[in-house]
């Protein structure tokens, strides 16, 4: 009777499996798993770092909260795709008489800085096309903000109507590097067709910086040992401003009799050193020879494309002989104990064309009048027989 009485006892407690999982194994409700970056800390540009909250779980109260931010970001608008790199502001100004384009920088807002954290910024500007180097010119660096103020002035001497007519103006906004590393790729850039500029009238802009375009350089440019075989922009260069040009200055002097010839300026020379500079200066020639007498040459300018020289040299003799000469001027880069390189030259004589005649009749058609003028280099060497 008694172990019949244990067994009904065992059989009235016996549960299932199923009822056993429910009651002692099952955890309650199911939470969400926590992401392993919950546990690490973000970084928000120009705010202090912070955790990221985990999300909501079931039987939390519902609230809103709004991702860390920065009042700079909110500001400046980085969050808009249309000015996420920034804005420049800028005047142009192309001045006929002087022959020159004024660029003045007046200052970035909204910069977008580079991985570096850097916010030291200048400005670079290019014409294009032309030779890389020979058209760049940059400010000064303005250092720690985003929002640089540079009220600086850019002149590219040397800038004709024909320029005007079909070059651009390219203005990238970089970062200066520090400790010497490589400079890294441009904070935003933008470009300015010129042929909508009005002479002698100024026209300013505030336009939102682009991203840079990178596009393969064309072996037609490779002009200088060592240059990089990719450049910002492809560009097709003619012959003649591939070399660049000079500023001439003619004047017949009664008063010492004979010609006086000012090697003013060079722009835009074609660069013939590994740096991707040259060291530029100027040999004259008049032809026939006249002895010693007929050969000067000017100083060398070191490492520039654009060279400023403002030397004068005066060929003595008669109005009339001097008229069937031929003055022939050229630019060489200046190379210790090898040959210098030849990087273009002009000929003026009454057998030219163009302006290089009425530059040549005109300065000999009157006396003590000074006429400056700007003149394409050819790239072929000159050469005349004595």
């Amino acid at each position: 009777m008694a172990g019949s009485a244990a067994a009904g006892r065992w059989r009235e407690q016996r549960i299932s499996m199923q009822e056993h999982m429910a009651i002692d194994v099952s955890p309650g409700p199911i939470r969400p798993i926590r992401l392993i970056s919950d546990y690490f800390p973000h970084f928000y540009p120009f705010a202090e770092p912070a955790l990221r909250a985990p999300g909501p779980r079931p039987g939390d109260q519902a609230t809103h909260t709004a991702p860390p931010s920065s009042p700079d970001l909110e500001s400046e608008g980085d969050s808009d795709d249309s000015t996420g790199l920034g804005t420049l502001e800028f005047t142009l100004l192309f001045d006929v008489e002087n022959s020159a384009l004024h660029c003045t920088a007046h200052r970035a807002k909204g910069l977008k800085p580079p991985a570096s954290g850097s916010v030291d910024t200048y400005v670079k500007a290019d014409l294009l096309p032309g030779a890389s180097k020979a058209s760049q010119l940059r400010t000064r660096t303005v250092r720690g903000t985003r929002g640089p103020v540079w009220e600086e002035t850019l002149t590219y001497h040397g800038f004709t109507r024909q320029d005007a007519g079909r070059k651009t103006l390219r203005l990238c906004v970089c970062e200066e590097p520090r400790l010497r590393r490589r400079r890294g790729p441009p904070l935003g850039e933008l470009r300015v067709p010129l042929r909508k500029l009005v002479p002698n009238r100024a026209r300013s802009f505030d336009i939102c910086l682009e991203k840079r375009r990178l596009t393969k350089r064309p072996k037609s440019l490779d002009t200088a040992r060592g240059m990089s075989l990719y450049e910002e922009e492809a560009v097709e260069v003619e012959a003649g401003e591939e070399r660049g040009r000079i500023l001439l200055s003619l004047c017949y002097s009664s008063q010492r009799g004979g010609l006086l010839v000012g090697v003013l300026r060079c722009a835009h020379l074609a660069p013939m050193d590994a740096n991707g500079y040259s060291d530029p200066f100027v040999r004259l020639f008049l032809h026939p020879n006249m002895g010693k007498k007929s050969k000067f040459k000017t100083s060398v300018r070191k490492k520039t494309l654009n060279p400023e020289f403002n030397e004068e040299f005066l060929y003595a003799g008669p109005r009339e002989e001097l008229a069937q000469k031929t003055l022939l001027v050229s630019v060489w880069d200046y190379d210790l104990g090898t040959a210098d390189d030849f990087i273009g030259g002009v000929q003026l004589s009454s057998q030219a064309s163009g302006e290089r005649l009425w530059h040549w009749q005109e300065c000999l058609g009157r006396s003590d009048c000074r006429l400056e003028l700007w003149h394409p280099l050819d790239g072929e060497p000159l050469q005349l027989s004595d």
